[in-house]
């Protein structure tokens, strides 16, 4: 299976590692840049009791050439609609588009794009981020893929990906229903982004103070609200899973939105968050937390432009 890892960041950059190291044949689109280090240092990676290096097979844009059978989409929204243009060389009738942004937003561009029929859908669950060196730093354990058609069931295509993922050591997953599945990581990102970002600290830092239980208790049941009025409940044994998660003492976890604030860069506010929000406004659920997540990081995006 030849396939494209678009992006070399910290989850596409550490999948793609995976596949390359099992031997696949895999290529990695990248921005100059990033291509410029990447063959100097090599693809590395740390954190969680490893250090490796991986030498990628990298590309440009302009310098695709023919269809590849997958393309493993791994950028932040913010770099969508330039990735659109960029693949669209590797893109033939065969290819399958699997995406690992969070939210849902990207599955209709992508459509619109390549045609619905290309795209798969897909959660990638990992914590990690890229350090001052560009090398992917491991935050946590956990580092799994779910992929699946987007209209449920099995298929041919599925079966042959997930084989693929899952020789190159990596923990695969094909849910019965992948929508509700992206539904769940939503709500996760959603919540987990909010309460770091609006209160400026960790989960355990949020925790650690009066009404911190409270205040993420009613985030995390906003957004279950929208995925419930969209068709798509999160199950009543995970949502009890994260409000643990989220409501731990002492947990370092944070969001990567949250680094992406602290760090003063762009966020995925609009695709990720505001456009819960808007999904909220269409089944008539109220979100007044989730809103005020919003505007505080709308105002976060107004100073970043002008400065």
């Amino acid at each position: 299976m030849k396939i494209l890892v678009v992006g070399a960041g910290a989850t596409g950059g550490y999948f793609g590692a995976r596949l390359a190291q099992a031997g696949k044949d895999v290529t990695f689109l990248v921005r100059p840049r990033r291509a410029a280090a990447l063959r100097e240092r090599g693809l590395r990676l740390t954190g969680v009791g490893e250090d490796e290096t991986v030498t990628p097979r990298l590309v440009t844009a302009g310098e695709l050439t023919g269809p590849y059978d997958l393309v493993l989409l791994s950028v932040k929204a913010t770099a969508l609609d330039a990735a659109l243009d960029d693949i669209a060389p590797a893109v033939g009738p065969g290819t399958a588009i699997l995406p690992l942004l969070n939210g849902m937003a990207h599955l209709s561009r992508l459509g619109a794009r390549f045609g619905e029929g290309a795209v798969l859908g897909g959660v990638a669950r990992i914590i990690s981020t890229l350090n001052g060196e560009g090398d992917i730093v491991r935050l946590a354990p956990v580092a799994s893929l779910s992929v699946g058609e987007q209209r449920g069931g099995p298929s041919e295509r599925v079966a042959a990906i997930a084989a693929v993922l899952t020789d190159a050591g990596i923990d695969t997953r094909v849910p019965d229903d992948t929508l509700t599945a992206m539904w769940g990581k939503w709500v996760l990102i959603s919540t987990l982004s909010g309460l770091t970002c609006l209160m400026r600290g960790t989960v355990g830092d949020v925790a650690a103070v009066p009404g911190g239980r409270a205040f993420v208790e009613g985030l995390l049941g906003e957004c279950a609200a929208v995925a419930a009025a969209a068709g798509h409940p999160v199950p009543k044994g995970e949502l009890d899973a994260l409000a643990t998660m989220l409501t731990t003492e002492g947990s370092p976890l944070t969001a990567s939105l949250y680094r992406d604030v602290v760090s003063g860069a762009p966020t995925e506010v609009e695709h990720v968050l505001a456009d819960l929000t808007d999904r909220a406004r269409l089944h008539d659920v109220g979100t007044p937390l989730l809103d005020l997540v919003v505007l505080h990081l709308r105002v976060h995006e107004h100073r970043t432009a002008a400065d």
